[in-house]
């Protein structure tokens, strides 16, 4: 049973500044050289230019050891005077100066708020500095991992996704949250969760299960698995948020508490589970702070219409789109050699249908909270690592 107590956060302007502090001045340092360099290219009239790492499968590396993805070597250097290039690059800089600004004010802004604080007509043009906000998120990240730097740090947040409920008492922004206590829609786990925003004060909680929707997240909720089973129960509404995972990170890490998670038995399902244990391809960047490389999938299993006596009402066909992912996932270097994982996908390939955590209440209603999940955390036999 997990325990651990830490000190509630201080309150004010100094709760604020413990968040920031001397993290904003290493951030606002990396913008400003990043700002002096292309000043001083310019005055040896050179073409102004900075590398950007290139956040693609081709450029990202399985590393077995630490059970993470990472991110290689590669870059792609962005130019000022390359037509092709331009825009970006005085849209990264843009960003930037945006970034550098909310840092000084002490102020933080959501993505979406970003691109309107950016958004604006060049002079003597018609053009706009981003003519949607599709062309300043991929801005936001190439600019994190251009100076190494975390979208937190640049004081920049995404839309809160995901909640909690359980036995664990935490301090969020300096208020003291009772898990147990927050009503039918638990806590609400916001986009920052750092050491400087929330503090764990209290946890007897002996897990965490994660589950994919918000739906079936309720399911439990109603079911208050979470009180029979003294276990933490969240949901990453499809996956997880970065907050979400950054959350479950620090829970397994601070508190010691293993990761079960409950998703579709599909390749989206499989898909969300390789995110939360290994990383994203995208965001390898953020592997090292985010991933749980000792999570595990308890199901739904390729293998549970058989194992379970589900009926044929449960079964949603796969489609084309459907076989090709599932073969794109056996080919990533963190599910292949894996026999079981193998075995898994080939099985619901042959099986010619996918299922929907939600299929197990084909049996009845509480099924799924009072003999399936109890079921495969006890045979870990049935698990899937």
């Amino acid at each position: 049973m997990a325990k651990k107590q830490t000190t509630p956060g201080k309150t004010g302007t100094d709760r604020r500044t413990t968040r920031t502090g001397s993290e904003a001045a290493v951030t606002t340092k990396k913008i400003e050289s990043l700002a002096e360099m292309v000043i001083a290219a310019a005055a040896r009239k050179k073409d102004p230019n900075f590398d950007i790492p290139i956040r693609a499968l081709s450029n990202v590396r399985f590393d077995p050891k630490r059970a993470i993805i990472e991110m290689g070597g590669a870059t792609q250097s962005r130019h000022f005077f390359d037509k092709s290039m331009a825009k970006k690059f005085m849209q990264t800089l843009l960003i930037a100066a945006q970034c550098k600004t909310l840092i000084e004010e002490n102020k933080t802004a959501s993505i979406r708020s970003l691109y309107y604080l950016a958004k604006h007509d060049v002079a003597g043009t018609k053009e706009k500095t981003f003519n949607d906000q599709e062309e300043s998120d991929p801005i936001i990240e190439d600019l994190e991992v251009c100076i190494d730097t975390l979208r937190e740090e640049l004081h920049v947040y995404a839309s809160n996704r995901g909640n909690l409920v359980g036995p664990i008492t935490l301090v969020d922004d300096g208020n003291t949250l009772d898990c147990m206590k927050m009503g039918s829609a638990g806590y609400p786990v916001p986009s920052i969760v750092e050491p400087g925003v929330v503090q764990f004060k209290k946890c007897t909680a002996k897990y965490i299960l994660h589950v994919e929707k918000d739906t079936v997240w309720r399911r439990f909720y109603e079911d208050r698995y979470h009180e029979k089973h003294h276990c933490v129960v969240t949901h990453g509404g499809g996956q997880p948020a970065r907050g979400m995972r950054r959350l479950l990170r620090r829970m397994h890490d601070e508190l010691k508490l293993p990761v079960y998670c409950l998703l579709d038995n599909d390749p989206w399902g499989y898909y969300i589970y390789s995110v939360i244990k290994q990383g994203s391809i995208n965001l390898a960047y953020e592997s090292q702070r985010m991933a749980v490389p000792q999570a595990v999938f308890i199901g739904v299993s390729s293998f549970d219409y058989e194992r379970c006596g589900l009926s044929d009402d449960v079964k949603i066909g796969l489609n084309d789109q459907d076989v090709k992912r599932a073969k794109q996932i056996l080919s990533y270097p963190w599910f292949k050699g894996k026999r079981d994982w193998e075995r898994e996908i080939r099985k619901m390939m042959q099986n010619g249908f996918k299922m929907e955590v939600e299929a197990l209440l084909n049996k009845r209603l509480t099924y799924l909270t009072g003999e399936y999940v109890p079921m495969k955390i006890k045979d870990r036999k049935q698990w899937l690592d």
